[in-house]
């Protein structure tokens, strides 16, 4: 395993009692607000929160440094997570299939 899949949140578009958590845009938008526009005018995910599908599951993959990058983004999403009572898990996946790091631009 490596590091940064134990150092990495994921938020799931599902209930703690399973039901689906609308609406389904969720994770775009909490993505899209810490997301930046570059030079080619494209929408750059943060390297801490993008979105990301995992077995047909929209889920938020967070990573843990976000919570020392910006601290107020990292309570929001455990916030909402929690009063939206969606499941949160360690990332155990083998292998990340997230955004491609070359479609995603740093933010500071």
């Amino acid at each position: 395993m490596h590091t940064e899949q134990r150092d990495t949140l994921i938020v799931e578009s599902v209930r703690e009692d399973g039901r689906v958590f609308r609406p389904s845009d969720w994770v775009e938008r909490i993505s899209g607000q810490l997301a930046t526009y570059g030079r080619d005018h494209r929408l750059h995910y943060s390297n801490h929160v993008h979105p990301c599908v995992i077995q047909g599951v929209n889920c938020l993959v967070v990573m843990k440094s976000l919570q020392d990058e910006n601290p107020n983004a990292y309570q929001f999403i455990l916030k909402f997570a929690e009063d939206n009572q969606l499941r949160i898990q360690d990332d155990r996946r083998s292998q990340s299939r997230g955004v491609p790091t070359e479609r995603r631009e740093t933010v500071s």
